[in-house]
C-alpha cells in the first residue's frame, strides 16, 4: 500500500519540486476527490494503488504533471492538454491579458491565433467576449483536435474556426477568407542549438515543432511579418510572445515590414515577453 508520506518521499528523492503538493494532487486524482481532502490516513484500494504507482513512475520520469493528469489551468479556465500541444504557461497569460485589454479598448471583433495549440489563448479570448469571432491555425492535426475539444468544453466552438495549415506554405494567406482585427501568436522561438539545454519536462514532453524557432529562433517572426499585412485590417494589431533577449531583433523584423511597435510587456520575472505592433 502506498501512503501519502511514502509518495512525498519518492517525489522528493526524484527531485520533483513541491513533492508534498504533487503527492496530494496525484492521490486526489486517483481517488476522485479534492487535493484538500487528502490526508495521511487516506486509504487506497488495490486498483487505486496500481493507478497511483503508474502515475508516480511517469512523474519520476519528469513527465509534466499536467500531461499526466490531462489538463491544465490557464487564466480562468481548465484546458485539456496532451503531448501534442505545449503546456500552457503562466508567462503566456501576459500575452492574453494584453489582448483582453486591447480588445476591450479598440472595438476588435475578430482574432487570428497563429499556432493555436491547445487553444488556451484564443478560446480564453472568445470566452471573455461574447461577440468576438476567432480563427485558430495549426500545422498539427492532432493539436487541432485538442483545441476542438477545448472549444466545445468552453462552449465557444460556434465562434471558432480551426484550420489545419502551415504558415510557411507559399499560398498560406488563401486560408483566411476575410482580414482580421488582431493576430495573436506564441510561435516557436527557441534557437535550435538551445533545445538540448531545455528542462527535461519541456524537451521530452512538449512537441518539438512548437519549440524550435530555427538557427536564430526568429524563423516564425520573419514569416509572420511577411504574411501579416495580408491578414490584417488597416490599423490592425499583432501581439507576440518572444524569447529572452529577442525584443530588438523582432522589433526590427516587424518595423521593416509595415508595423510600428506600440508596447513592450514584461512577464512575472521582469523579462520582456510580449510585443504589441500596429499595422501602419
Amino acid at each position: 500500500m502506498m501512503m501519502y508520506q511514502n509518495i512525498i518521499e519518492k517525489l522528493a528523492e526524484g527531485n520533483i519540486p513541491s513533492p508534498r503538493l504533487e503527492a496530494r494532487i496525484l492521490m486526489a486524482h486517483v481517488c476522485n476527490i479534492s487535493p484538500n481532502e487528502v490526508t495521511g490516513s487516506l486509504k487506497l484500494n488495490e486498483q487505486q494503488n496500481i493507478q497511483l504507482e503508474h502515475l508516480l513512475q511517469q512523474r519520476l520520469a519528469h513527465k509534466p504533471l499536467d500531461k499526466i493528469l490531462g489538463h491544465k489551468e490557464f487564466y480562468k479556465y481548465d484546458f485539456i492538454v496532451n503531448e501534442d500541444v505545449l503546456s500552457p504557461r503562466p508567462d503566456t497569460e501576459v500575452l492574453l491579458e494584453a489582448a483582453l485589454e486591447l480588445i476591450q479598448d479598440s472595438g476588435i471583433s475578430s482574432v487570428l491565433d497563429l499556432g493555436v495549440g491547445s487553444g488556451c489563448i484564443l478560446l480564453s479570448l472568445l470566452k471573455e467576449f461574447d461577440l468576438l469571432e476567432g480563427i485558430g491555425i495549426d500545422k498539427s492535426e492532432s493539436a487541432l483536435q485538442v483545441a476542438k475539444t477545448n472549444a466545445v468544453k468552453l462552449n465557444v466552438e460556434k465562434r471558432c474556426k480551426l484550420i489545419n495549415a502551415d504558415w510557411f506554405e507559399p499560398q498560406f494567406t488563401d486560408h483566411i477568407a476575410k482580414k482580421v482585427d488582431l493576430i495573436v501568436s506564441n510561435p516557436p522561438y527557441i534557437p535550435t542549438a538551445d533545445i538540448a539545454t531545455l528542462d527535461t519536462e519541456v524537451r521530452n514532453f512538449d512537441p518539438m515543432p512548437a519549440l524550435d524557432g530555427g538557427i536564430d529562433g526568429l524563423d516564425s517572426y520573419k514569416r509572420i511579418a511577411q504574411i501579416a499585412p495580408y491578414l490584417l485590417q488597416e490599423n490592425g494589431y499583432i501581439i507576440l510572445e518572444i524569447g529572452i533577449n529577442q525584443t530588438q531583433a523582432v522589433q526590427n523584423i516587424f518595423e521593416q515590414s509595415s508595423f510600428k511597435l506600440l508596447k513592450i510587456i514584461n512577464d512575472l520575472s521582469g523579462i520582456e515577453r510580449c510585443l504589441i505592433f500596429v499595422k501602419k
